[in-house]
């Protein structure tokens, strides 16, 4: 949508072209959505640990926010049982987590993974956001 600083009648209209203009500003930073990365832990009890991390999503999407989660991807084609496709998953979350705009930590255990991610976010000055399990955010 363009504003146009005259009307249907090519007067010249400074306040409608002003309420508009405001209209069109708040339309665009509602549909706005930062990119947030999800770490949570993968390994272990993999079933349980990638059915919350679907809820750690889903509760990104119910804040406004655009998940990207890798442990829930990488895992369908590369196995973290090989040493050297774990190192590659962990590379391209690495560069991932690069292009969002926080990082977002769930739980209250840090696997070496969530550790190698922390860390890289700490390196770049990216925000860190911690939360319990029940999705409420802690002070770290």
């Amino acid at each position: 949508m363009s504003v146009n600083l005259y009307n249907s009648e090519r007067y010249y209209d400074p306040t409608a072209y002003e309420a508009l203009t405001r209209i069109e500003a708040e339309a665009k930073k509602a549909a706005f959505r930062p990119i947030v990365y999800i770490c949570s832990p993968f390994s272990g009890d993999t079933e349980t640990n990638i059915e919350k991390a679907r809820l750690y999503c889903k509760f990104a999407v119910d804040s406004g926010c655009i998940p990207i989660a890798p442990h829930l991807f990488f895992p369908q084609f590369l196995s973290d049982e090989n040493p050297k496709e774990r190192k590659l998953a962990i590379f391209m979350d690495v560069v991932l987590l690069s292009k969002c705009a926080e990082l977002w930590v769930f739980g209250d255990s840090i696997s070496k993974g969530m550790g190698i991610e922390i860390a890289k976010a700490k390196k770049k000055g990216q925000p860190i956001r911690y939360f319990t399990e029940a999705c409420e955010e802690v002070a770290k």
